[in-house]
């Protein structure tokens, strides 16, 4: 698709930065968003956090990207406007927006909290909004959504620390509470040390879990345990480690995305345990049924948490004072923290910010 910037279909100019191509190259993009509804909330975005996801929707590795493509779900900032019908925010108000900003509100999922599995929902970036104009995200200078679908944040989280919590942080809450992985003195593992595995850490740990990291990097070890908490560590490698807490684990939560084994995990486990998926390799795992059976386990996965839910979690946060790992990066950094990222080089969460760095 040509590098041209798209027409304005809504009133209020916006700039951000956009991909137009599976190059997945940002630069600066001027577009625009709607006026605010009479249910909406506008608010300027001071910070928006990185997530792995961004990185393959704008180089169309899942081939459902549409350009040009402003990325960004892990936004929070400062309400400028609220629309007539609005009653649960004001001007000046902490609020952030996570992974989608609309859903159909009529399905059995939305009426039971959770929006993020309604088959209807509309994504925060490249997606199909409401109005037939696409959805543009976080990597821009204000947004418009919903009160329906905006989290408050409170007063003590800092902003920047608080952004991947909006997608991160939710993504591990949300398993850990539904499979009841959840209660103190239970034992989990943490599958990988990333963005997602730091937050799992993190909050496991606030519920008064044991908390196993399993990893393929020894020298993470130190960083688990010193500074993030971990009870253990495992080198997933290490057959003989492994072998030495087979039978112990409650559950597991797996946050890795590249292809991996699964079945040594479901040896950690005792009876009744439960590996959940959370990261998504591109090709299948392989799953044999006998290590399933043979001690009545369970493979289960989790998306992204509803909007009470995903509140929930942001007061949780609040309350024991966790917040995500970040390096804070200017908008002109962007395609440097893209190609980090894609070697696994950040701790953890890269953070754009917006307020001080993203000028028209």
């Amino acid at each position: 698709m040509a590098s041209v910037d798209h027409k304005n279909e809504h009133p209020v100019a916006a700039y951000g930065y956009a991909s137009r191509d599976s190059s997945g190259h940002l630069s600066p993009f001027h577009f625009s968003r709607r006026a605010t509804g009479e249910t909406d909330v506008a608010f300027n975005i001071t910070y928006c956090g990185i997530c792995h996801s961004d990185l393959h929707f704008i180089k169309n590795e899942w081939g459902n990207a549409t350009y040009p493509a402003v990325p960004g779900h892990e936004l929070v900032g400062i309400v400028t406007e609220v629309g007539s019908k609005v009653t649960k925010y004001k001007v000046g108000d902490r609020v952030g927006v996570g992974c989608f900003v609309q859903s159909c509100r009529s399905c059995t999922n939305c009426a039971d909290n959770l929006e993020s599995y309604c088959p209807r929902h509309t994504l925060t970036f490249g997606s199909i909004n409401l109005d037939g104009t696409m959805t543009y995200g976080g990597y821009s200078n204000f947004m418009v959504c919903d009160e329906h679908f905006i989290i408050r944040i409170p007063d003590n989280l800092p902003f920047d620390g608080a952004a991947p919590l909006l997608c991160a942080g939710i993504t591990v809450y949300s398993p850990l509470k539904y499979y009841g992985l959840d209660k103190p003195g239970m034992h989990v593992g943490v599958v990988g040390l990333g963005g997602l595995g730091h937050m799992a850490v993190k909050f496991a740990k606030a519920m008064g879990l044991r908390v196993t990291v399993i990893s393929t990097s020894p020298h993470k070890k130190a960083e688990a345990m010193e500074h993030l908490g971990a009870d253990d560590f495992l080198v997933s490698r290490d057959t003989e480690q492994m072998q030495g807490v087979m039978g112990t684990m409650d559950g597991i939560i797996d946050t890795v995305s590249a292809t991996h084994a699964i079945v040594p995990l479901l040896a950690l486990l005792k009876t009744n345990g439960k590996v959940v998926l959370v990261g998504a390799p591109a090709k299948p795992l392989e799953l044999p049924a006998f290590p399933v059976i043979m001690g009545r386990k369970l493979v289960g996965g989790s998306a992204s948490g509803g909007i009470k839910e995903t509140q929930e979690m942001m007061d949780f946060a609040a309350k024991h004072n966790i917040t995500a790992d970040i390096e804070v990066i200017p908008i002109d950094y962007v395609n440097t923290a893209m190609e980090r990222l894609l070697k696994s080089d950040v701790k953890y969460r890269f953070v754009i910010d917006i307020a001080n760095t993203l000028k028209p």
